[in-house]
């Protein structure tokens, strides 16, 4: 899948590069769905042996299995499969907080992947700076609500109901890093009932 245009609007919002090897003690790479085919693009660069040292936590989603074989044949130290970002949660934070000088770490997919394994990583003191980032697959974004503070994950629409207080909400470009989420504003707050007709903003 070809890149996805993302553009910066405000300060907050986050953009993103390309995966790129470098030098380093030992390789995390996490990654959703098309996010994989980032690792795949990314390893034609790779030195050889570079996948020696590297630990792939790969959660397939929508792709299947259809990816899984070629993150295989890379030969990783690890690759771990997952079904969901919570189930790969406790194995992402025994690797960071045992983690050494030299961990380099890339984050590829969706937005919301990144923006919690990013969290993950910056509680555990390593700087979002040094966190390599690209994303790939399906524009949808984890929201949490300003007013009840729920999160409401993979939003496609603008606006939206929050799925714990039931308000309609406008999805602002506005980024929490603390929360890894872009937050949602009540969208009928100053005219209660009078609710936009939702758009598909996020395929």
């Amino acid at each position: 899948m070809s890149h996805s245009p993302i553009q910066p609007t405000i300060l907050s919002r986050p953009v993103y590069g390309e995966l790129e090897p470098r030098s380093g003690s030992q390789h995390l790479f996490v990654a959703d769905a098309e996010g994989g085919e980032a690792i795949l693009d990314m390893a034609r660069a790779a030195p050889e042996g570079f996948f020696d040292k590297a630990h792939i936590i790969f959660i397939p989603k929508e792709t299947g299995q259809s990816l899984v074989a070629r993150l295989e044949s890379l030969k990783p130290a690890q690759l771990h499969i997952a079904p969901s970002y919570s189930a790969v949660v406790p194995r992402l934070h025994r690797v960071l907080s045992s983690a050494h000088m030299g961990l380099q770490l890339y984050l590829s997919g969706t937005e919301g992947l990144m923006g919690q394994a990013m969290l993950e990583a910056t509680n555990q003191g390593i700087p979002h700076t040094a966190i390599q980032t690209e994303h790939r697959g399906s524009l949808c974004r984890r929201v949490q609500c300003v007013h009840c503070k729920g999160i409401t994950e993979d939003v496609t629409m603008d606006p939206f109901q929050c799925s714990h207080c039931g308000l309609h909400l406008f999805v602002r470009d506005h980024y929490s890093r603390r929360m890894a989420a872009f937050q949602g504003v009540c969208v009928d707050a100053e005219n209660p009932g009078d609710i936009p007709e939702p758009v598909e903003r996020f395929p």
